[in-house]
């Protein structure tokens, strides 16, 4: 017995240390694979993100893909899995990784950054908003996590916890601009103008030398009908910043709005006056205060006050005196005009924009003499300008110089580019040109030019019929430019005339002399030529007192034909 019970003790002792044994080999070999696992996901983690960096999206999603089915616990590949679905504009799958990934690893900043800008992105803000209160909870002093949590909020439009968190941080950091803007422009989105007003001027109280927060709080207050706290503001400002260059500008606004003109105006004046302020602002606070009915008309005397103060407060700029001449310009005192324009060009020749504006006047002045010398000064300044060989060359036309004139134009005409209405502008003042010259080809070409790049311009139409018609020369086309400039331009005597002449030429006596009635009844009953066709026509109708009454009529208004004396003389018509 004993020996038995010995054997069956010994057999026990022999499969438990054997058991021991299996089971020690069983743990250092699972433990060894582990290690290998382990090593085998870090290898194939590092090749992802090789193919990653190489713009191998597929396979570093396919390798990552690979890590997790390795390890599904692998939180590092669900986030890089969950960036390249980002990338794919893939957000449900995005979203979903990197969901996997925090509950994985939930104490990982970048994850929760990660995850929350997931989410906004995803319009789900108020999920973002608990990742942002999880990291103030875990981090109080990281101020940029309070931002992002007040503007989770905004855009959630939770209005009153965005308010709540900015308060928070105010308590933190103190009260500063960007945290008071924020809740002035949140109580405006909740309807309470009050709040703003008095957040705003918190600010003020804790800032009381910072003048732009007083421009903040009175524009406020004039936007949301607190007109008296505005004004404070407005004193406030000038109290601590008189120098301001926009104060008086604002008071101006300011009275306008409340009906009060003078008020308004005096603080304009002054505001112009400030040397503080740019030019380029007072113009367009000028063109803004004034319409230009305003300008012309009722307000005229105070635009010329600004104008004056402009130039006092800015003396040698050249802009302030544009002001005064454009004003004189549209007043039509072109004689004053020219003086400013000149006084300006004294001291600001290279400006190109003064020499057009000089020009234009002389045009308004009739003055071709002076026209041709400043044109000519202003093309050897600007010799690329096509528009100032316009007004030179129309300024030898007028007077007379027509070599000049058509040297001039034919230069000017290759600097133009891309502006076919001033082409038809030089073509056609060539046209008149060979017209003088008796070169009725050239002048054909010319005005066909100008009908090429302008069918509808009347005045060609007008004139190219015309003097057709006194050459005899392809009438029926004459006939219908002529009517054509007559359908554009209606009530112009002078297309009226033409087209009642190319009738007379056509033998259409008739509809000769309602045309011609028409244009001396429009206004050309003081032009010898009209009351000279009318006689003509009258005395091929066979009225022959009443066609050399009409002669008479043209003698006594000015010259007309070289026929004329003598028709008068014989009573009888010649041609």
């Amino acid at each position: 017995m004993k020996k038995y019970h010995f054997t069956i003790l010994i057999l026990t002792i022999l499969i438990f240390f054997t058991a021991c044994k299996t089971q020690q080999k069983v743990t250092k070999t699972s433990k060894k694979n582990q290690d290998y696992v382990a090593k085998y996901n870090t290898d194939i983690f590092v090749n992802a993100n090789k193919e990653k960096i190489l713009g191998n999206i597929n396979k570093a999603e396919e390798l990552f893909l690979k890590c997790i089915e390795i390890d599904p616990n692998d939180a590092a590949s669900y986030f890089e899995l969950s960036k390249i679905y980002s990338s794919k504009n893939n957000f449900e799958d995005a979203l979903s990784f990197a969901e996997k990934a925090l509950v994985i690893s939930p104490d990982n900043v970048w994850y929760q950054l990660y995850l929350a800008s997931l989410y906004k992105k995803n319009h789900e803000f108020l999920k973002a908003a608990e990742i942002y209160k999880n990291l103030i909870v875990s981090d109080p002093d990281n101020i940029d996590n309070y931002n992002n949590l007040a503007f989770s909020y905004i855009y959630a439009e939770k209005y009153t916890q965005a308010i709540e968190t900015f308060n928070i941080l105010e308590d933190k950091i103190g009260i500063n601009e960007e945290t008071s803007i924020q809740k002035q422009k949140l109580y405006l989105l909740q309807n309470k103008p009050e709040k703003a007003v008095k957040e705003i001027e918190k600010l003020c109280t804790f800032f009381p030398t910072e003048s732009r927060y007083y421009e903040i709080l009175a524009e406020l207050c004039i936007s949301n009908n607190f007109p008296e706290k505005a004004l404070e503001s407005y004193k406030k400002i000038l109290e601590i910043d008189p120098d301001n260059p926009y104060i008086h500008i604002s008071l101006s606004d300011y009275y306008r709005k409340k009906g009060d003109n003078e008020k308004s105006f005096e603080e304009l004046k002054l505001g112009f006056a400030n040397p503080s302020l740019d030019i380029e602002s007072k113009i367009q606070i000028f063109m803004t205060f004034y319409s230009i009915s305003d300008i012309y008309n009722e307000r005229n005397d105070q635009a010329f006050a600004l104008a004056e103060i402009l130039i006092k407060a800015h003396p040698k700029n050249s802009k302030a005196h544009s002001i005064k001449s454009d004003l004189l310009f549209k007043s039509k005192d072109f004689e004053a005009t020219r003086d400013e324009v000149r006084f300006v060009l004294s001291f600001d020749s290279i400006n190109y924009i003064i020499w057009e504006q000089l020009l234009y006047t002389e045009l308004e002045l009739n003055d071709y003499k002076s026209m041709e010398t400043e044109s000519n000064a202003a093309i050897s300044l600007f010799p690329e300008q096509p528009l100032l060989y316009f007004f030179n060359g129309f300024a030898n036309f007028q007077l007379k110089d027509y070599a000049k004139a058509e040297n001039s134009l034919k230069r000017g005409v290759n600097f133009i580019v891309g502006n076919n209405a001033l082409l038809g502008q030089f073509y056609m003042i060539l046209g008149d040109i060979y017209h003088n010259l008796n070169n009725s080809e050239q002048s054909d070409n010319y005005y066909e030019k100008v009908l090429k790049i302008d069918p509808d311009n009347s005045v060609v139409l007008n004139n190219y019929a015309y003097y057709l018609s006194e050459r005899g020369e392809k009438l029926e086309l004459a006939e219908k430019m002529s009517k054509k400039s007559i359908e554009l331009d209606p009530n112009n005597s002078s297309n009226q005339d033409t087209y009642g002449w190319i009738l007379y030429k056509l033998n259409k006596f008739d509809e000769a002399k309602t045309w011609i009635e028409k244009s001396i009844n429009n206004g050309s009953d003081n032009s010898a030529v009209v009351f000279e066709h009318y006689g003509d026509v009258l005395y091929k109708l066979g009225e022959k007192q009443e066609a050399i009454k009409y002669w008479k009529k043209a003698k006594e208004i000015g010259k007309a034909s070289d026929f004329l004396d003598k028709k008068i003389k014989d009573g009888k018509l010649y041609e």
